[in-house]
C-alpha cells in the first residue's frame, strides 16, 4: 500500500534517490510522520517537507502562509528555516489538529513562530496584511483559486505560492481525490469537459478545481510556475524579479 506521502505518479527511482540525499528527519518528524501512517492522515512527507525548508533558506523567509495545516508537519519543516523572530500563520477547520500542531512546536522549541487559526483559510487570509514570503496551498482543491488571489498580492518578487497535490492527491479518502488521467486529458487537450469522463462527482470536483487552478496561475503574467515531481505532485509560482 502506499503510504499517504508518497505521489504514486512520482517513480520509485525518484522517491529512492531523494532520501538518499535530503536531510534526516529529526525525531519529532519522524514521529509525526509514524502518525501520518498509522492514522491514514495526509501529509507533504519528507521529501516535499525538506524541500520546503530548503525554498525558505533560500529566499531568507521570515513569513509563512498555509492554507491548511493538518497538525502541523509542513509547518514544522519550515520552522527549521526561519530566524527567530518569524511567523509561520498555520489554518486548520480542525481546533484538535492544531493543538496537536502547537504540541509539536513545542517540542522543537518553534512555538513562537506560530499564530494558529481556526477555520476557513481563505477567509482568514483575508484578514492579514503585509508580506508572506511564502504560501502554501493545501485545502479543498475547488478553493484553490481563491486562495491565490487572497495571497498574491502579499507575496513580494522572487517570493512563492506552493500548491500540493497538483498531480494527484487523497488515494486514501475518495472524497478527496484528483483524477490524474483525467487531469492530464483536459491539460493536454484530449478532452475538454470532465463530463464526458465517468468520475464520481466529488472526484470530479475536485479534479476541476486543480485544471482551474493551473489555467489561471498559467495566464499570470507576474508569476511563473515550475512543477516539482515529488509527493503528490507540487507546482511553484513564483512572482518574477
Amino acid at each position: 500500500m502506499t503510504e499517504p506521502f508518497l505521489g504514486e505518479h512520482v517513480p520509485n527511482d525518484v522517491t529512492r534517490f531523494s532520501e538518499r540525499i535530503r536531510p534526516e528527519s529529526t525525531p519529532v518528524l519522524s514521529e509525526m510522520e509514524a502518525y501520518a501512517r498509522r492514522e491514514g492522515f495526509p501529509i507533504v512527507g519528507p521529501d516535499v517537507g525538506a524541500w520546503l525548508c530548503q525554498l525558505a533558506r533560500i529566499n531568507d523567509a521570515t513569513r509563512v502562509f498555509e492554507f491548511g495545516s493538518g497538525y502541523g508537519y509542513s509547518a514544522c519543516w519550515f520552522a527549521r528555516a526561519l530566524p527567530d523572530d518569524g511567523e509561520i500563520v498555520l489554518t486548520e477547520q480542525d481546533a484538535e489538529n492544531l493543538d496537536r500542531a502547537e504540541s509539536y512546536l513545542e517540542r522543537l522549541d518553534a512555538a513562537d513562530l506560530a499564530t494558529v487559526e481556526v477555520g476557513d483559510a481563505v477567509d482568514i487570509a483575508s484578514r492579514y496584511d503585509g508580506r508572506f514570503d511564502i504560501a502554501l496551498i493545501d485545502i479543498e482543491k475547488y478553493q484553490y483559486v481563491d486562495a491565490f488571489e487572497e495571497i498574491r498580492d502579499s507575496i513580494p518578487p522572487g517570493g512563492a505560492i506552493v500548491a500540493d497535490n497538483t498531480m494527484s492527491a487523497g488515494r486514501d479518502a475518495p472524497d478527496d481525490t484528483v483524477d490524474f488521467d483525467a487531469l492530464l486529458s483536459v491539460l493536454t487537450g484530449e478532452i475538454d469537459d470532465l463530463r464526458r469522463t465517468s468520475l464520481p462527482e466529488e472526484t470530479r470536483r475536485h479534479t476541476h478545481g486543480i485544471i482551474d487552478y493551473l489555467t489561471h496561475i498559467r495566464e499570470q503574467s507576474a508569476f511563473e510556475t515550475t512543477l516539482l515531481p515529488l509527493g503528490d505532485g507540487v507546482t511553484v509560482t513564483t512572482r518574477v524579479r
